[in-house]
């Protein structure tokens, strides 16, 4: 099943110009996604002039969003996946306007409302981003 953007915001609270998927689909227990960099996000006004790179912080966002069509079926109304920790995290090869990545992820561990996860991020079979990380489900005012 592939979901596109429409479909992932029924899954996630982001919107424009923190939504960082633009479809994702889900393999045998895999999330693999997509995000095509224009060249007009927020994110490269300032990283760097002249010179643009997307920031690694922004590609392991992309890669949480990703993994959350995974735990569509345990989120219930008002609740929200939230990251819990970032491991192991390597950056490998910058990802620059006009790349489109792909990210792959898959939920190593579950112990409800945790999720422990592993992915990677690559632009045409070149390897750029690989993590572990985790996410709490929580309920819609996390932090309050």
């Amino acid at each position: 099943m592939t979901l596109n953007k429409e479909d992932i915001k029924k899954i996630l609270p982001h919107r424009d110009d923190m939504l960082l998927v633009d479809d994702v689909t889900e393999e045998d227990g895999t999330a693999v996604g997509h995000y095509h960099v224009t060249g007009d996000e927020f994110f490269l006004r300032g990283h760097f002039p002249g010179n643009p790179i997307v920031p690694g912080v922004i590609l392991c966002e992309i890669l949480a969003q990703s993994a959350c069509i995974l735990l569509k079926d345990k989120l219930e109304e008002g609740q929200l996946p939230v990251y819990t920790g970032l491991n192991n995290v390597k950056f490998r090869s910058p990802v620059k306007p006009g790349d489109t990545v792909e990210t792959r992820c898959s939920i190593k561990r579950a112990k409800h409302p945790f999720y422990f996860a592993e992915g990677t991020v690559s632009v045409e079979g070149r390897m750029c981003v690989s993590a572990e990380f985790a996410f709490a489900i929580t309920n819609g005012n996390a932090g309050r």
